[in-house]
């Protein structure tokens, strides 16, 4: 049988303070009873101390001299000494009780004979307990003798100790079951705070499991706060966000790959399927076949690169000396047509970026500018620090991009028409560049170029910039 979290939270803690209310408890029930066998002593140590210095200085009230009768002595120290609660007081003369106290005792000692007699042979003082229908009783007997009086006289002190233990017993009885109400009152308040704090863990889960169910990545956590529990909630909101990031990304490579590899595809079995035994014909057909597979290669690769920028690691930051970055794009430009070739700005600063990254979409800004212009034409590139950003640009001096073609271009699979009206390439290179710039925490726009032509520009931000000195 599973339980719960909740369950085991409040039922450890009902453990522990159980077992901190019990130490307790029996800590005060110890000390209490040792205090009650203190306090015992102390009163039957303090009575006869009590009626030595009577004894002392008792005056017989007739004829203002020192008594001489014990039996007038113990009943003038009766007279003046009351006992406590739970406490008696009597005297036994001549091996007889004589006199008691005037408030009646829960047991009345003296009433026993044998008991009085075994009292009545104490030579010194002498400490002793009895059992009675009241419990057990605690007493002291005190020898007294009298000058001029030959009779012996007994003055007993008797504690009922077991009526003051039952006092000490209904204060524990009392003190345990506070503690168990208290207990009752803990664990529910601990059951009801352990559901709150709990209860974002519990959205957790069901919302894990609703996930589980539907694949629905949408859902979050709203957990206020700032406790680690809320922290929790924010964590598996992050991860909820990398999950759906992810699961979009694999939607859109699927998508992108069935949608533009199926028709290389269907041409390449529909040739082998004509391809007939004359070589001329196979040969034509191999080359063909070949073509569409590398155009299919190129298109995995460039999905592969979209689905890698919108994934941790896709960058590898260094510091980028912008001046270099676009003298090299454009010797490495010069091989792609015979073009103009210019460089028209270079910024003299470092940034913080991909170098590869950038030279792959700056290259494919210039292939894509090769593609729009004639032999002659002007291609240059570019590199500035604009208010206080990083621009890298290409433009060239071909026909330019319609208004409202140009937030277009930068989608999946969108092709243009080159310089001779035919469409060429994927559809990729520019949703490329677009990803670099982005996961660079900057993006791409295209604007007329001066003179005519289309000018597109990478603009991201300086983060930490050092201009070279």
């Amino acid at each position: 049988m599973r339980v719960s979290a909740r369950a085991r939270i409040v039922g450890w803690m009902l453990a522990v303070v159980g077992l901190a209310l019990s130490v307790a408890i029996f800590a005060t029930w110890t000390i209490l009873l040792a205090r009650l066998d203190d306090r015992m002593t102390h009163e039957l140590g303090n009575e006869v101390d009590k009626l030595r210095r009577y004894a002392a200085t008792a005056l017989d009230q007739q004829t203002g001299r020192k008594v001489t009768d014990v039996g007038d002595l113990l009943t003038g120290y009766l007279a003046v000494n009351a006992p406590d609660r739970w406490e008696t007081f009597f005297s036994i003369v001549d091996g007889r009780a004589d006199r008691a106290t005037s408030v009646p005792p829960p047991v009345p000692l003296d009433g026993d004979a044998e008991l009085v007699a075994d009292m009545a042979e104490a030579t010194r003082v002498e400490r002793d307990e009895v059992e009675t229908s009241r419990g057990t009783v605690q007493y002291a007997v005190i020898p007294v003798t009298v000058s001029g009086d030959a009779r012996q006289g007994h003055f007993v002190v008797a504690i009922f100790y077991d009526m003051h233990r039952d006092e000490i017993v209904d204060a524990v009885r009392v003190l345990g079951l506070s503690a168990l109400a208290a207990m009752a009152l803990a664990g529910a308040a601990g059951w009801l705070v352990a559901g709150q704090v709990l209860a974002p863990l519990r959205l957790v889960r069901q919302t894990a499991e609703q996930i589980s169910d539907s694949t629905d990545l949408t859902r979050r956590l709203d957990v206020p706060g700032d406790d680690d529990v809320a922290a929790v909630a924010a964590t598996f909101n992050h991860m909820l966000d990398r999950l759906e990031q992810a699961f979009v990304v694999q939607r859109h490579f699927m998508d992108d790959a069935g949608h533009e590899l199926r028709t290389p595809i269907t041409v390449i079995r529909g040739h082998l399927e004509l391809m007939g035994d004359d070589p001329a014909d196979r040969a034509e057909t191999l080359a063909l076949v070949t073509d569409e597979l590398d155009r299919m290669n190129r298109i995995v690769d460039d999905l592969l690169t979209l689905a890698k920028a919108e994934q941790p690691g896709f960058l590898a930051l260094d510091n980028v000396e912008l001046a270099d970055l676009t003298v090299s794009v454009v010797a490495k430009a010069r091989a792609l047509g015979a073009r103009t070739w210019r460089v028209d700005e270079v910024a003299e600063a470092k940034l913080p970026a991909d170098r590869q990254r950038l030279t792959q979409a700056l290259m494919q800004l210039v292939a894509n500018a090769v593609r729009h212009t004639a032999d002659g034409d002007l291609i240059a590139v570019g590199s500035a620090v604009r208010d206080g950003r990083v621009e890298l640009w290409v433009r060239d001096s071909g026909p330019g991009v319609p208004t409202a073609e140009r937030e277009r271009i930068f989608g999946r699979f969108v092709r243009g028409a080159g310089r001779t009206g035919a469409h060429d390439g994927a559809g990729l290179g520019l949703a490329i560049v677009r990803s670099i710039a982005q996961a660079h925490g900057g993006h791409v726009r295209v604007t007329d170029a001066p003179g005519g032509g289309a000018c597109f520009v990478m603009s991201l931000p300086m983060w930490e910039l050092w201009r070279l000195g």
